[in-house]
């Protein structure tokens, strides 16, 4: 890590980057050994929780945007669902060309027997943090996300790629 440091002071910034993504991938893991043992993966988890918030159904288009990944990645999980009876396809309302992917009572049915085990996991994961820690820690995760965002907008804007 030292050799991508400037010396100015970089190191803390990439210390906690370092750290940042060891968190992130420790949540996942937990996250997707919890999903793959019922048949989910984690990007099919994912979609599915977006899915069980609302009551309307939602565009691929949209899907692929609030997961951060590509509308091709979506379809191959929403097929994915859609074949195991969690998801289903309806038509967009609005727009006759298109349709949206909407969560069945089989795919809440699901989200309510995954909602316990997950519970009690993420309880583990963040066992002797106090409710002021897991605030700051939120907090100083989404300020680091709004800052990617405008990064990735600027260098959009600039013709390059995030």
């Amino acid at each position: 890590m030292a050799q991508f440091a400037d010396g100015d002071g970089d190191m803390p910034a990439f210390e906690a980057a370092t750290a940042v993504r060891t968190a992130h991938h420790a949540v996942e893991r937990m996250r997707a050994h919890g999903a793959q043992g019922r048949g989910l993966s984690a990007g099919a988890l994912d979609l599915l929780v977006r899915l069980n918030g609302g009551e309307k159904g939602v565009s691929i288009g949209e899907l692929a945007r609030a997961a951060g990944v590509s509308s091709r990645n979506v379809t191959g999980l929403v097929d994915t669902l859609e074949h195991d009876g969690l998801v289903r396809r309806v038509p967009d309302p609005g727009d006759r060309r298109s349709v949206l992917a909407e969560i069945t009572p089989a795919g809440r049915a699901w989200i309510e027997a995954f909602r316990r085990p997950l519970q009690l996991a993420m309880r583990a994961m963040f066992h002797g943090f106090s409710p002021e820690d897991l605030a700051v820690l939120r907090d100083l995760c989404l300020r680091l996300t709004a800052n990617q965002q405008r990064l990735a907008d600027r260098l959009q804007q600039n013709g390059r790629q995030p």
